[in-house]
């Protein structure tokens, strides 16, 4: 029993080091290896643009931001051409929501 478990830590260490390693890589792709801690860079898409904000996580929960969340989920998916997390609305619209939510 006890050999079984040591094999599993060092299986479950392994993969850890494995994963940790992709993300990383991917990051350093994608360009996001420079969004501080606690926040999550997102994409505007308006129509034909795409521009990039850095946003802490906790606006992640708020009820405005998840209605655009679901809507960016009905639009795109999870897996879409754009990479990133893609929210579907203007710059102006999505500027004024992060205002907004700064001062709450």
């Amino acid at each position: 029993m006890g050999i079984q478990l040591t094999g599993l830590s060092h299986a479950k260490q392994k993969l850890q080091r494995s994963l940790s390693a992709k993300i990383s890589s991917l990051l350093a792709m994608s360009g996001t290896n420079n969004v501080p801690k606690g926040h999550v860079a997102v994409y505007v898409w308006d129509t034909y643009q795409r521009k990039r904000f850095v946003i802490p996580i906790s606006y992640l929960n708020h009820p405005l931001l998840q209605g655009l969340l679901n809507l960016a989920e009905e639009e795109f998916g999870f897996d879409h051409s754009m990479g990133g997390l893609t929210i579907p609305c203007t710059e102006d619209y999505f500027t004024s929501l992060a205002s907004f939510l700064s001062g709450s």
